[in-house]
């Protein structure tokens, strides 16, 4: 590949990190137009006995998108009108979206400024007689403290369902993210670890009858066709995007190991500025950096400085859900959620992709250094 030191460094590259496989993707997606079948077929029956192993889950289904994924999980267990259920303040909206989409209501947490993940220690405090289940996100492709979230839904006896649509191939204790509860979700839009070309989200679990009813859920409620056993909705994997996941599936492991290195990469070039906080992960986690989230002062400032250098960076995310106007009625405000409420003026993305070369993460590094150097 060329040397890339002048263009602009993109926070996602998603053209320039697939274009090493970009033969094996067109070859694959030809399979499917030559075979002429889209919906429900080999591809998707093979890919989610690819992903289950991969994962080590017993089953996985696939699902037209993450949200829908995490929807579905809590449609499956029952969970509905009436119903609540506990999720990290700090997360994307789909997450949310998903719950009130189950028709259920979100309870937020706040989360650790450390970890950027889930407060475990303020669960209990937002469990009432309505709560159904605890929704933990392994944000920026880190897992949460589970084993601890796992204890409190036992104590309460709560459903688990992990979101980790931001987190394929990380783990704890070498069990995989989305293995924990009793669902995981995860997502494949394209700027993810692992993402095909639209939408797409798969559901992983270890529970048979819960495996079946998804199996229903996702296609109408049939379980044969025409013939329709449960209220269902239209969420299928099609055809084409589980075969460009095939190829990449295969690719994933290395892949996050090249994101992992250059993370410690940032890590080394930035551990001296005091202004900035770099990510934290425990010694038996795989954090799989699925995003590189840094705490620095002045961050509006140091986002424009890097701009003009020609380096982007963004911020996951700049809204708590609480102060969301669509989530308004859920009755909370300003204050509720200190933590991640600082967090959100703090924290910048700063680019990570496969392909991202050393030189490119040095570069950022040092303009960075540049920046609190003034």
């Amino acid at each position: 590949m060329r040397n890339t030191t002048g263009r602009r460094i993109a926070v996602c590259d998603i053209a320039r990190s697939d274009q090493p496989i970009r033969n094996k993707i067109t070859k694959a997606v030809r399979t499917v137009i030559d075979k002429g079948r889209y919906i429900l077929g080999q591809e998707l029956n093979v890919f989610e006995k690819e992903f289950a192993e991969y994962n080590g889950s017993s089953y996985a289904i696939g699902v037209a998108s993450g949200t829908e994924a995490l929807q579905l999980s809590l449609k499956a267990l029952g969970i509905g009108q009436g119903d609540e259920v506990i999720t990290a303040v700090n997360t994307a909206i789909p997450t949310a979206m998903a719950i009130l989409a189950a028709g259920a209501r979100p309870r937020f947490v706040d989360v650790r400024a450390d970890t950027f993940n889930i407060d475990v220690a303020l669960i209990e405090k937002a469990i009432t007689r309505n709560t159904k289940a605890i929704l933990p996100v392994h944000l920026y492709g880190k897992i949460c403290d589970i084993k601890a979230v796992l204890k409190i839904a036992k104590k309460y006896n709560l459903f688990v369902v992990e979101d980790a649509c931001q987190a394929h191939g990380a783990s704890c204790g070498g069990m995989k993210a989305g293995s924990f509860g009793r669902l995981g979700a995860f997502s494949f839009y394209p700027t993810k670890n692992l993402g095909c070309y639209g939408d797409g989200g798969m559901i992983v679990t270890n529970n048979k009858s819960l495996a079946e009813r998804l199996r229903l859920l996702r296609n109408y409620g049939q379980n044969t066709r025409y013939s329709c056993k449960i209220k269902g909705v239209n969420s299928r994997l099609d055809e084409i995007q589980a075969a460009i996941l095939r190829v990449k599936l295969k690719l994933l492991d290395q892949l996050n190991e090249c994101r992992i290195e250059l993370a410690h990469v940032y890590a080394r070039y930035l551990q001296e500025i005091v202004d900035v906080d770099l990510p934290s992960y425990g010694k038996d986690l795989q954090h799989v950096f699925h995003l590189y989230v840094i705490k620095c002062k002045d961050k509006d400032g140091l986002k424009r400085y890097l701009l003009k250098k020609g380096i982007e960076t963004e911020v996951h995310y700049p809204i708590p859900l609480h102060l969301q106007g669509a989530f308004r009625e859920l009755g909370y405000k300003r204050g509720d959620f200190p933590c991640a409420e600082g967090l959100a003026h703090k924290i910048l993305t700063l680019p990570m992709h496969p392909a991202l070369k050393t030189q490119e993460v040095r570069k950022v590094c040092n303009h960075i250094k540049d920046f609190y150097r003034c």
